[in-house]
């Protein structure tokens, strides 16, 4: 009796804050990148992008064979419109592969205005049950990003009833409000939520104070640094990668626009190297039930800036030990060291103080195992020398072994080097 056909692996869809983030997502193996335009992107303090810049940041994926996708998904009110349609017909010009819209205003827009670009549904519309999908789908909608809330047997459900695309979160952070619905933010501060500006509240440390006893303040849970009542760990599925791919799900989503380019820089090369190691181990027979990911991808992780990390809603509901609350985040193994600008000489931006004796770990796309070596020298851009580089200082690196690192290459080391 043959083998069952190994089943194709899902799309890895990248944050793309900005046009460096692109390309370091581009460079580390994402199939597709999302972005925001300057305007109606659930986004504001990214850095975003211009038009000039959408047009480069299309023009590098395509000719790296990656698509890319761009978020227009805030739910507008009237004042919003304006320049919506313009921005719609823009980005189908500029030859994005598809817009991610949650306003049904603007979804009718899209339709006028940038009419035959594929239209893929943003979480924020909170797709939780197979009618609900069916309805969207008759809608013409090329893809449902899944509410957050969905386990996977939910999953299964959905993917069962509908035809259309079906993109899935597996990594970043989680909002305490049903798929980021939250006024917080606009009530505390006034940004909205909504509208692509908030302020996070949920992360803040708070006390209890009765009315009657202004100024005493009283802990919610016992702590020296406050309570973090509402602070989710951040959503991380990298050990159910094989049953997602068994359930057939379209793209694997990265959150995290507003990151740093490390963190995109280090998800998306684990999430690349998961997504391999399962497409190598169906090659050779394997069947997705017997799969379970190696402890080595799990000791990468770990580098990564994180709350903590929970499954979330996938195998049932989460409790108490989903929450992080003793800090805003935990710390992590390891500090970006700079970024490679330039391969022949090795030209790094600095983003942690360097200097000569410091060991480094060079993350190289075609490997999960990071590459060390040594800085045996450092020089300025323009060839003197140095005995310190600063962060976002441009510095020409001497490596043991001496090594060959493409442009947007992270490297990093331990804090205590």
């Amino acid at each position: 009796m043959s083998a069952a056909p190994a089943l194709a692996l899902p799309e890895l869809l990248a944050p793309a804050g900005n046009l460096e983030k692109l390309k370091v997502a581009v460079h580390y193996g994402a199939d597709a990148v999302y972005l925001g335009g300057r305007q109606h992107s659930l986004r504001a303090r990214a850095a975003n992008f211009s038009e000039d810049e959408v047009r480069q940041g299309v023009a590098f994926a395509h000719a790296h064979g990656v698509r890319v996708y761009a978020a227009v998904n805030i739910f507008a009110h009237n004042r919003d419109l304006d320049g919506v349609a313009a921005s719609l017909a823009f980005l189908q010009e500029a030859g994005v592969d598809a817009c991610i819209v949650a306003d049904p205003g603007i979804l009718r827009l899209a339709r006028q205005h940038a009419p035959g670009m594929p239209l893929h549904l943003s979480t924020q519309m909170n797709v939780s049950n197979r009618e609900h999908a069916l309805f969207w789908q008759e809608q013409g909608l090329a893809r449902l990003n899944l509410a957050r809330e969905l386990g996977c047997e939910e999953i299964a459900a959905i993917r069962k009833a509908v035809r259309c695309g079906l993109e899935v979160f597996i990594h970043g952070a989680l909002c305490i409000a049903y798929s980021g619905r939250c006024l917080l933010s606009a009530y505390f501060t006034g940004r909205d939520a909504n509208r692509g500006d908030c302020a996070q509240p949920c992360r803040y440390s708070y006390a209890l104070v009765e009315e009657k006893r202004p100024g005493q303040y009283f802990p919610i849970e016992e702590d020296e640094r406050g309570a973090y009542v509402f602070n989710s760990k951040d959503l991380c599925l990298l050990g159910h990668l094989p049953v997602l791919v068994a359930l057939g799900v379209d793209a694997l989503k990265i959150e995290g626009r507003m990151k740093s380019v490390a963190y995109v820089a280090q998800t998306v090369h684990l999430y690349r190297q998961a997504l391999n190691w399962i497409g190598g181990q169906q090659a050779r027979g394997a069947g997705l039930e017997s799969l379970t990911m190696p402890a080595r991808f799990f000791a990468e992780l770990a580098n990564i800036g994180t709350r903590g990390h929970t499954d979330n809603f996938f195998l049932g509901q989460p409790d108490a030990d989903d929450m992080l609350h003793g800090s805003a985040r935990l710390a992590q193994s390891s500090v970006p060291a700079g970024i490679a600008r330039t391969a022949e000489p090795l030209l790094v931006e600095a983003r942690h103080t360097l200097v000569p004796g410091d060991r480094l770990e060079c993350l190289l796309p075609e490997r999960l195992q990071p590459l060390a070596a040594r800085i045996t020298a450092l020089h300025d851009a323009d060839g003197r020398p140095l005995a310190q580089a600063r962060p976002s200082q441009c510095v020409r690196l001497t490596l043991a072994p001496a090594v060959q690192l493409a442009p947007c290459t992270l490297l990093r080391k331990t804090p205590h080097r």
